[in-house]
């Protein structure tokens, strides 16, 4: 389990401790962002959602829209949802694609049954297991976002919450919780004899059973690399789109690609699609 020490949610309730200065970190720190998308494609892979078919995402505690880019870039449609003023605006400022709303998610969800195909969280849900004030109940607070975001979901979908429990009695209360809303599943441990990459991903199911992927490891074979099918074909094409340029043609040419399978309306490709422009005084 992740350590006691230094953990942010010890030091206070999250709209407070992600305020600018951490706002910032997430938008200016390149490790923070390699993390947080390393992450954010895991997460997509253990979704499993069908290929080449936009499909529309909730991400739960969306913070700087991290996480929302590579659901971009992936071709699906997402609304955010943070606590944090702070983190919002971050992500208005890099002008990401979905759609944001400020909420706590301890009291729910505010979406209409049926509204999303799948759902991810990244480094969010340990939040609920802390009471900063007399009338937060964490089991309360957990089984009405769990109930919340079961409604919220296309019956047969999954929602995938990476976390960071502090030991296992948080990680069986959310499991429990959980399961009282009505989803089924398990947790997947990528990583578990790693001190830093060990990583915990809630895999939920809104439908009947089905089989929960095998958490990586460190020293497994290719065939072992890619146990859920789901996940082979799709990684070249996400190598390829890390190497491309912000901002030059090759980018721009393919979010414009990108648009289009969304069915978007995009205008023709030119000679001076991409060309930068001379300043203007």
């Amino acid at each position: 389990m992740a350590s006691r020490s230094r953990r942010p949610e010890h030091s206070g309730p999250p709209e407070l401790f992600y305020d600018q200065n951490e706002a910032r970190k997430y938008v200016r720190n390149s490790r923070m962002i390699d993390i947080q998308t390393k992450m954010t494609e895991r997460a997509l892979e253990l979704l499993c959602l069908p290929e080449n078919q936009p499909c529309y995402l909730l991400d739960i505690g969306c913070g700087s829209g991290l996480s929302g880019d590579y659901i971009s870039e992936e071709g699906h449609y997402w609304v955010g949802i943070d606590i944090s003023p702070a983190m919002l605006d971050a992500a208005l400022d890099r002008d990401t694609e979905g759609d944001l709303l400020l909420g706590d998610m301890g009291q729910g969800v505010p979406f209409r049954p049926g509204s999303f195909d799948g759902c991810i969280s990244i480094s969010a849900v340990q939040w609920l297991c802390n009471a900063n004030k007399k009338s937060d109940v964490p089991a309360k607070r957990l089984y009405r976002f769990f109930s919340s975001l079961y409604s919220a979901l296309v019956r047969g979908a999954r929602a995938v919450l990476q976390l960071y429990p502090e030991n296992s009695e948080q990680l069986e209360l959310i499991t429990t919780q959980a399961t009282r809303a009505g989803f089924t599943g398990g947790v997947v441990v990528d990583f578990p004899n790693s001190a830093k990459a060990k990583k915990f991903y809630l895999c939920l199911f809104s439908g009947p059973s089905t089989f929960l992927p095998k958490g990586l490891t460190e020293s497994q074979d290719a065939e072992q690399a890619t146990e859920s099918t789901f996940t082979s074909e799709r990684a070249p094409r996400r190598t390829a789109r890390r190497g491309l340029v912000k901002k030059s043609r090759e980018w721009v040419l393919e979010k414009k690609e990108r648009r289009r399978r969304q069915g978007k309306d995009v205008r023709p490709d030119t000679q001076y699609t991409g060309r930068k422009r001379r300043p203007r005084f």
